[in-house]
């Protein structure tokens, strides 16, 4: 059973290698690109021309040593056949060389086309994928992929086929010439090689699988590690992460043992198929010397013509391995490749004509899992230019709220719409293009402050960068960079203080200029004087614009038009803050418990104020400076 098993694996292994070559055949002969189709014409030609060369080599060979063996031969005979062997041995490697440069282009739009369409699918992969996915080995699989294809366009199209083609002319020249024993030891040789690599390399393949499986886990936990270098810190566990590297390290170690054995057992056995074949071939010469038969170019002609073929087979055992290698290594990326989007726009989808960013959700249930219901006939409505505030516990499907405006994910019931349009039926893009929003956890690129505020519309001019800066009241920071707008934020924006980094988010949000904008617990991870600050930036921003704001802090949505009041996936509550506060419901007890912790911390900065403790500022991009 375990046999069977095994086998099966091995059949799926097979079938996907060959998925794998279905998809990458196509780039060899490129649909709309007539001047790469050209190009793979004249490399083939190339490729004929230098073998037929090579193989009209050895007969220049044969004719000086036939001429030296003839007493008598007239010198310039000898000086011609020898001037035209390193002739042609020049020839048939610059026609192999003009063969990769003309290729050369095709291979490198292969990858290019290939990459950019795995970054492009990566991208529209559901928040699902991106939230389980392990950066790590994902970034690995993708640099492993890339390099396989590489191997596979040049040598699959110039190892293994000109191998082919030398050996069918070899063995038409041993039978035209000599007679079918030649031809046959020197088929039956080849085709024991051939044989004897296929089937040693296929054994071979679990253990490759095996290493870039333990390679990928390894520099997953590793990428890991370094991203939270701050938390390893926090808990002292650089031992701990150390140990979880190494176990995934002696993995590896383990795995490539057992490859470097079977390696070694591999060219120990081509090594004597050669050996065997050529002094075969090699005997029926001589003893065709010693009857008078052939000539001792003869013998010099049948070793060349054996060298030559078993030095590419040489290679054509390694290339064969990579070829194999290159096949398991991009496996993953086209898997990767064929993944199904969760989220596809409709086939008559059309871009969102947003007028004034109303938003209405009617009736919207969710769940990630169909046995965790998350929202439940949800039902509220954003006028054109007014704001609505959803609060909460934690758990209470806030967030989700957020992610299903911005459609992440699809709603299991109802419809959500902007200005009566369903977003299931208006393009991603659009949808997306019509919503600001302003994270509670904003994470910048690791570039600098200027690249991330022009992010929210790459194509803005200095001067909108700079006015968005000003409304996010963030060039007063900038100012005083010595770099300025060039400053660089570091990695996640970690240069930055969690205050800094929300103007910075708010700056590219009033710079993408939508309709709609989305504060999804913006102030929630900041102190109170910086909340303050912030709110003041963010009602500035809101103005005149269709507002949803998600909150944790109660303090921030006093004065929105309607506050909802999420419970369990349900709105329990909704009106205005006096009312709710008047209704003595959930809203009132959650508005009593903020302010008895607003009113602790109060007390505390008291007592710290009195003792004369000043608390250390945290340190920002202008204090590092």
């Amino acid at each position: 059973m375990a046999r069977g098993m095994f086998q099966a694996t091995e059949d799926a292994a097979q079938g996907a290698q060959f998925a794998t070559l279905r998809t990458l055949l196509p780039h060899l002969w490129p649909k709309g690109h007539a001047d790469l189709k050209r190009r793979v014409l004249l490399a083939l030609l190339l490729m004929v021309l230098a073998k037929v060369v090579l193989v009209c080599v050895p007969f220049l060979y044969k004719l000086a040593v036939d001429a030296l063996d003839r007493p008598g031969t007239a010198w310039s005979l000898v000086l011609l056949a020898i001037v035209g062997y390193g002739l042609g041995r020049v020839g048939a490697q610059t026609f192999g060389e003009l063969r990769d440069l003309v290729f050369a282009r095709v291979g490198q739009h292969a990858m290019r086309t290939i990459a950019l369409g795995t970054f492009r699918h990566l991208h529209a992969l559901s928040l699902r994928f991106h939230l389980e996915r392990q950066t790590g080995g994902l970034s690995r699989a993708i640099e492993r992929g890339t390099e396989g294809i590489a191997f596979l366009l040049r040598f699959s199209l110039f190892n293994i086929l000109p191998t082919i083609l030398e050996l069918a002319m070899v063995v038409g020249i041993f039978l035209w010439l000599y007679d079918v024993a030649f031809a046959a030891v020197t088929f039956v040789a080849v085709g024991g090689y051939i044989a004897y690599t296929l089937t040693i390399t296929e054994w071979r393949t679990r253990y490759l699988r095996e290493m870039n499986r333990t390679d990928t886990t390894a520099n997953t936990r590793a990428v890991d590690s370094l991203l939270n270098f701050e938390t390893v810190k926090y808990f002292g566990n650089e031992e701990h992460e150390a140990r979880r590297y190494d176990e995934a390290l002696a993995r590896y170690e383990l795995a490539a043992v057992k490859s470097q054995m079977t390696l070694s057992l591999l060219n120990i056995g081509q090594g004597l198929i050669i050996a065997l074949g050529a002094s075969c071939a090699m005997l029926l010469a001589a003893y065709g010397v010693r009857q008078g038969r052939m000539t001792l170019g003869d013998f010099v002609l049948v070793n060349t013509f054996l060298i030559q073929l078993y030095q590419p087979l040489n290679i054509l055992g390694m290339v064969y391995r990579e070829v194999k290698q290159s096949l398991i290594n991009m496996e993953k990326m086209f898997e990767l490749r064929g993944m199904a989007r969760e989220i596809e726009d409709a086939a008559d989808a059309k871009p969102l004509v947003a007028a004034g960013g109303a938003i209405e959700f009617d009736n919207v249930s969710f769940a990630y899992d169909p046995a965790r219901p998350i929202l439940s006939q949800v039902s509220f409505r954003v006028p054109a230019g007014g704001s609505v505030a959803i609060v909460g516990p934690s758990g209470a499907g806030k967030s989700t709220i957020s992610r299903l405006l911005y459609r992440f994910y699809d709603v299991g019931a109802g419809a959500i719409r902007i200005d009566g349009q369903d977003i299931r039926q208006v393009t991603q893009a659009s949808l997306r293009a019509a919503i600001g929003i302003v994270p509670q956890d904003t994470v910048l690129f690791n570039d600098s402050i200027g690249y991330n505020i022009r992010y929210g519309r790459p194509e803005a001019s200095d001067a909108e960068v700079t006015q968005a800066a000003r409304l996010a009241q963030i060039d007063g920071l900038i100012g005083r960079l010595p770099e300025g707008y060039d400053a660089m934020v570091g990695e996640r924006g970690l240069k930055l203080s969690g205050g800094e980094k929300q103007r910075v988010a708010i700056a590219r949000s009033i710079l993408k200029r939508p309709a709609i904008l989305l504060f999804d617990e913006a102030t929630s991870a900041l102190d109170s004087e910086t909340e303050k600050e912030i709110q003041a930036a963010l009602s500035a921003v809101s103005r005149e614009r269709t507002t949803l704001t998600i909150a944790h802090r109660l303090s921030t949505v006093v004065n929105v038009d309607e506050i909802l009041v999420l419970v369990d996936g349900r709105i329990a509550e909704r009106g205005r803050h006096g009312e709710l506060l008047a209704r003595d419901g959930v809203y009132a007890r959650m508005w009593a418990r903020q302010q008895e912790v607003l009113a602790a911390e109060q007390r505390l900065k008291g007592l710290a104020e009195a003792a004369e403790i000043v608390p250390a500022d945290k340190p920002t991009l202008a204090a590092a400076s």
